[in-house]
C-alpha cells in the first residue's frame, strides 16, 4: 500500500486533530494570516536610488548593518567618484529633504565590497568605520550632532555591532592578510574607549585542535570578522590565515569555519565547518545562513540546524531577517544563460515557498574594484524598507524598496 492511508489512522489522525486546542489552531491561523499581509506588501514596491541620479557610487556597507538610522531619519552611505571607490567619503541622508552631509573625507578602504564597514552606534548618536590613514588602519568615531571625530584603536579593522549598543567588535589583530599583534577577540566600548579581550586566537585553536591541524596546519591564525549579537551577549566569527600577503587580493588570506562565543559565560559554542553568510536574529540566539545555496537557521546554542526545503535554492545569497524575525530579504543570482539582468532582492516567508521578487538587475558593472560589491539586501529598523546596491551602469548605487501598505 504504501503511503496509503488506512481507515483505522485516518481515524487516529481526525482524533488528533481533534485533540489540539482550538485557541492553538486560532494562533496558527493569525499567524499565517500574518504571514500572508507582510509578505503581499513586497509585491510591487517602490523602488528608487537613494541619490537619485547623482554621477557617484553610493554603497552601504554590509547586510549585517541596515543603513537607516535607529530613528529612521537618516541613510548612512559610502560615497566615492573613484573608478574603483576605494578612496571617498562617508556620508548621511536625510531621509525626508534627500540632503547629504559628509562626515569624513578621503576615507581609504580595502575594497568596494564592505567600503568602509561604516556603521551606527550610540543609538545613532554616533558612526564608526575604518580607514587606512599612513600605512595605518584606524577605527573612527565620529559624533553624529557635531561632527568631532575621534581615533578608537589603531593597526585594527572593524567588525559588526549593535547599533543600539556601546560595543563594537573589532577585528582585534593586524588585516587579515597579514596578521600583526592583534589576532585575538577584542570589544571596544565605543562611549568609553575601553577595549577588552575576551577570547584568543590559541584558545579557540586548542578547543577544535583536530579541525585546525587539518585545515591550517601550523600556520598562524588570527579571529576574523566579529559580528556581535543584537543584545551584546554573543558573537560569531570566523578564523584567517595569511595565503598570498597581499593588499587588495582574493588569494590575501583563507577564510574558514563558522564560530560562536558565549560573551557572558566566556565560553565557545558549537562550531560548524561552513561560514556561508551570517546574519543574526532578533532574540540574538538564531542565525540565519546560506549553506550550499539554501536557506538555514542555526541555533548558536545548540548548534542544531533547521532547513526549509520548499524554497528554492539563492546562489550567491546574502540573507537576513526583518526586525520581528517573521520575513527575511536576500539576493540572488539567477542561473539563466545569457540573462540580461541576473541578479534580483527577494523578500520570503519561512512558512511560504514563493518568495517575493522586489527588483531585478544586472549586477556586473559600477565600481571596478578588485572585489565586487554585492547588493546585501537589508532591512530598515522598521521593517518597511529594504536597502541593496545595485552595480547596473557606470556607478555602483544604494537603492532603496519601500514595501506598500495593503489593508
Amino acid at each position: 500500500m504504501g503511503n496509503a492511508i488506512t481507515r483505522g489512522s485516518l481515524i487516529w489522525l481526525t482524533i488528533a486533530v481533534a485533540l489540539v486546542p482550538a485557541s492553538r489552531i486560532d494562533a496558527q491561523q493569525v499567524n499565517a494570516d500574518q504571514e500572508i499581509r507582510a509578505l503581499s506588501a513586497w509585491q510591487g514596491p517602490k523602488v528608487t536610488p537613494v541619490l537619485g541620479d547623482l554621477a557617484c557610487h553610493s554603497i552601504h556597507t554590509y547586510f549585517n548593518a541596515t543603513p537607516e538610522s535607529p530613528d529612521g531619519r537618516h541613510i548612512l552611505l559610502y560615497r566615492s567618484t573613484a573608478e574603483d571607490a576605494h578612496q571617498g567619503e562617508v556620508c548621511v541622508v536625510e531621509r525626508s529633504t534627500g540632503e547629504i552631509r559628509t562626515l569624513a573625507r578621503r576615507v581609504t578602504v580595502e575594497d568596494a565590497h564592505r567600503v568602509a564597514c561604516q556603521q551606527w552606534t550610540l543609538d545613532g548618536k554616533g558612526v564608526v568605520f575604518h580607514d587606512l590613514r599612513a600605512a595605518e588602519w584606524v577605527v573612527v568615531l565620529v559624533d553624529f550632532e557635531s561632527g568631532r571625530e575621534r581615533i578608537m584603536a589603531r593597526g585594527r579593522q572593524l567588525g559588526w555591532g549593535s547599533p543600539r549598543g556601546d560595543l563594537v567588535p573589532l577585528y582585534l589583530y593586524g588585516p587579515h592578510w597579514k596578521p600583526g599583534p592583534h589576532r585575538n577577540l577584542e570589544l571596544l566600548n565605543v562611549r568609553t574607549g575601553a577595549i577588552e579581550t575576551v577570547a584568543t586566537a590559541d584558545e579557540v585553536r586548542s578547543a577544535h585542535a583536530g579541525w585546525f591541524e587539518k585545515m591550517y596546519g601550523e600556520r598562524p591564525v588570527s579571529i576574523f570578522f566579529p559580528i556581535l549579537s543584537p543584545d551584546g551577549e554573543r558573537v560569531f566569527f570566523k578564523m584567517a590565515s595569511p595565503k598570498s600577503g597581499e593588499f587588495r587580493s582574493p588569494d590575501a588570506s583563507t577564510r574558514l569555519g563558522l564560530f560562536c562565543y558565549d560573551l557572558a559565560s566566556r565560553r565557545l559554542l558549537p562550531m560548524h565547518h561552513e561560514w556561508g553568510h551570517p546574519a543574526w536574529h532578533a532574540n540574538s540566539r538564531t542565525i540565519l545562513n546560506i549553506w550550499g545555496q539554501r536557506l538555514v537557521q542555526i541555533d548558536c546554542d545548540s548548534g542544531s540546524v533547521e532547513k526549509f526545503p520548499q524554497l528554492p535554492a539563492f546562489p550567491g545569497g546574502h540573507p537576513s531577517f526583518s526586525p520581528d524575525g517573521r520575513l527575511f530579504v536576500t539576493d540572488v543570482r539567477f542561473q539563466t544563460p545569457q540573462e540580461p539582468r541576473p541578479w534580483g532582492v527577494m523578500v520570503g516567508s519561512f512558512e511560504a515557498d514563493s518568495p517575493v521578487l522586489v527588483h531585478r538587475f544586472n549586477n556586473s558593472e559600477g565600481a571596478a574594484s578588485w572585489r565586487v560589491s554585492h547588493p546585501h539586501p537589508v532591512f530598515s529598523p522598521d521593517g518597511k524598507r529594504v536597502y541593496f546596491n545595485v552595480s547596473d551602469g557606470a556607478w555602483t548605487r544604494l537603492f532603496v524598496a519601500e514595501a506598500v501598505e495593503r489593508k
